[in-house]
């Protein structure tokens, strides 16, 4: 093809410059990321932006109507949301690459007599990732084994943590550092997982699971129904007392900790008789042993089917015949009834009826079993000069708590340290809150809430803030090149306070 040639294909589409792709699009059709599209010459944003709307008060809709019996009751006025009880999310937002010009939205508000600015923005992140956590009591695989999505490594296996298992996956190794298809997959994983759907993840050395935030996982094709109470320590020292009279000893098989009452500061409070067990792993302080057998997938996390594997000789000058034995796993999944013969030897009998109720309450003391994503990202380069001229005072601001970070209107935890490194749960954000480009990235809502003369201090685009509501009534779109095909009105999730509340009260 002729350079003329070239030339003319390209000057009848648009270039786009939201993302480093800077992909030319021809009419009617999207760039590489789905996220901008060409109509009719106009660079337009596809999704929605989105704005959260806060509930009244009393619990009722999202927009009140006329009720002809309440003499009290005003009058609908034709809008769909109103603007006091309104939040600008960045989602759908757009961005502000290249980072030489402002946010797309920087909207000033009211709030409590207060003068409120928020910069709205949706982040590129190469710099980001998640942190899973996984609720169960089984062995998942070593740490720092890798993980992997459709064969490709996407993170590692990271401390266990009190009843559950944790991941770590992306970041920028992984989507820059390895091969391109490396850098794909495991943008598209962070994408899925980050927006509320179900991926499968294989662990080298160890389990395969199925992975979604707010559902139980399914590790090896069993869907995992609880997590434990607590360690085997733990559970002697919750349970002891229920168990007192009832049994002459109990052991509450662990991977990590595992408790034997009669040994346990439990029992010796309790006047516990000793039973003379001898239980086969490393002593740690009285009733806890550490490493009685493998980890697995049986009882308590350990790989083991039959209990009494960790059982050795009971003494013979503190044993008797007929002392009966309760071995339980941390979750009540697993238990088993014993007594000793007449050469001390444990006998499996049916467990008797006395012994049920604490079986049951192991199990309702037990909370379900759940996945938790946390989407982890950087906010710090050239993002920030979208929100200031100066954008090292933006940081600033962030650490001295003068600036309130949120994600998609949901709160964050910023950590302490230089740059701003952020966490939020993505179970608590609107739906389809993330978007991902082909550089790879993943891009990422991202909201600054700051008193207005704190924003004229730090060297805020004061000359671009627009009111909330022109933002609100759609009668101004965002200040990057580009065109809004809409917005959409979501509650924000009951679990979460309201992203303006105190925030004009410091």
């Amino acid at each position: 093809m002729s350079e003329s040639a070239r030339t003319r294909i390209q000057r009848e589409k648009i270039r786009c410059d939201a993302c480093p792709v800077m992909c030319y699009i021809a009419d009617g059709r999207s760039g590489a990321c789905d996220r901008y599209a060409n109509h009719g010459g106009q660079l337009v944003r596809l999704d929605p932006l989105t704005i959260l709307q806060k509930r009244n008060e009393e619990g009722g809709e999202l927009v009140r109507f006329l009720d002809s019996d309440a003499e009290t009751s005003e009058p609908w006025d034709g809008s769909i949301v109103q603007p006091e009880h309104s939040f600008v999310t960045a989602i759908g937002a757009g961005t502000t690459y290249p980072d030489y010009k402002p946010a797309p939205f920087i909207v000033g508000s009211v709030v409590d007599g207060v003068d409120m600015v928020t910069v709205v923005t949706e982040g590129i992140f190469s710099y980001c990732g998640a942190k899973l956590k996984i609720d169960t009591d089984r062995h998942l695989g070593e740490e720092c084994s890798t993980v992997r999505a459709a064969g490709e490594a996407v993170g590692h296996v990271t401390t266990g943590e009190y009843g559950s298992q944790m991941l770590s996956l992306g970041g920028v190794h992984h989507l820059t550092g390895g091969s391109k298809k490396e850098g794909r997959i495991s943008c598209e994983t962070l994408l899925n997982l980050c927006n509320g759907e179900a991926v499968e993840l294989s662990i080298d050395g160890g389990s395969t699971i199925v992975v979604q935030a707010g559902a139980a996982p399914i590790i090896d094709g069993v869907t995992e129904e609880r997590m434990r109470v607590g360690c085997g320590s733990a559970t002697v020292g919750m349970f002891a007392s229920q168990w007192q009279g009832l049994v002459d000893e109990v052991v509450v098989v662990d991977d990590h900790i595992t408790g034997v009452v009669s040994e346990h500061q439990a029992g010796k409070v309790l006047d516990w008789l000793p039973s003379g067990i001898k239980i086969n792993g490393r002593k740690s302080t009285p009733g806890r042993y550490f490493q009685v057998a493998e980890p697995g997938t049986g009882w308590g996390g350990t790989n083991l089917t039959d209990p009494l594997t960790i059982v050795g000789d009971f003494k013979p000058d503190i044993a008797r015949p007929g002392m009966s034995l309760l071995m339980v796993s941390t979750t009540g999944e697993q238990f088993a009834y014993y007594e000793l013969d007449q050469q001390l030897q444990p006998t499996p009998l049916p467990i008797p009826d006395r012994l049920l109720p604490s079986i049951e309450r192991i199990e309702q003391n037990c909370e379900p079993a759940l996945c938790s994503v946390v989407f982890m990202g950087g906010a710090g380069g050239s993002l920030r000069a979208g929100v200031t001229t100066n954008p090292v005072q933006l940081t600033r601001s962030v650490k001295q708590a003068l600036t309130h970070v949120t994600c998609g209107g949901a709160p964050t935890y910023v950590w302490p340290g230089g740059g701003i490194t952020v966490m939020s749960d993505v179970s608590v954000m609107p739906s389809n809150a993330f978007g991902s480009v082909p550089t790879p990235a993943l891009v990422a809502p991202i909201e600054f809430t700051v008193r207005g003369d704190d924003y004229e201090s730090m060297g805020g685009h004061v000359g671009h803030i627009i009111p909330l509501d022109d933002v609100v009534s759609g009668s101004t779109g965002a200040q990057n090149d580009h065109k809004m095909t809409g917005q959409r009105t979501v509650e924000p999730h009951p679990d979460i306070r309201w992203p303006m509340d105190e925030k004009s009260n410091r």
